[in-house]
C-alpha cells in the first residue's frame, strides 16, 4: 500500500506542476489524455508480452496492495506507468517553455 500511496502523491505532483505552467493536460486536454493513455496502455501491453514470455515476474512485496490487474502485473505497475508517461511529458514541455522563456527575454525568436 506504501508504494501506491507514493505513487498517487507523485502524480499529484505532477498534476501540480502541469496546472502551475499549463504544461500538457492544463495546455491541451484532448491531445495529452491521448498520448498519456497511449503511452501507458504501450507500456502496459510490453508488460503483459514481457510477463507472458518469462522476462517479467512479480514477488510479493508487503509495500504493495497485493492486487493484481492480471497474472504476474500488479496495480501497482499500471500506476508507475502512468506516472513515467506523465513525468516524461512535464518535463519535456517544461522545458521547451523555459527554452522559449528564456529566448524570448533574451530577444530571440524561436519557432516551435
Amino acid at each position: 500500500m506504501i508504494y501506491l500511496a507514493i505513487l498517487l502523491t507523485l502524480i499529484a505532483c505532477m498534476v501540480l506542476l502541469d496546472a502551475k505552467f499549463r504544461l500538457v493536460i492544463f495546455a491541451s486536454p484532448l491531445a495529452a489524455s491521448v498520448s498519456l493513455l497511449g503511452g501507458t496502455g504501450m507500456f502496459l501491453l510490453w508488460d503483459i508480452i514481457a510477463i507472458d514470455q518469462g522476462i517479467f515476474l512479480h514477488r510479493d512485496s508487503t509495500l504493495m496492495t497485493g492486487i493484481m490487474l492480471g497474472d504476474q502485473l500488479p496495480l501497482e505497475e499500471a500506476f508507475f506507468l502512468f506516472f513515467l508517461c506523465y513525468q516524461t511529458m512535464v518535463l519535456v514541455t517544461g522545458y521547451l517553455a523555459w527554452r522559449r522563456h528564456r529566448a524570448k527575454a533574451a530577444g530571440k525568436v524561436e519557432a516551435r
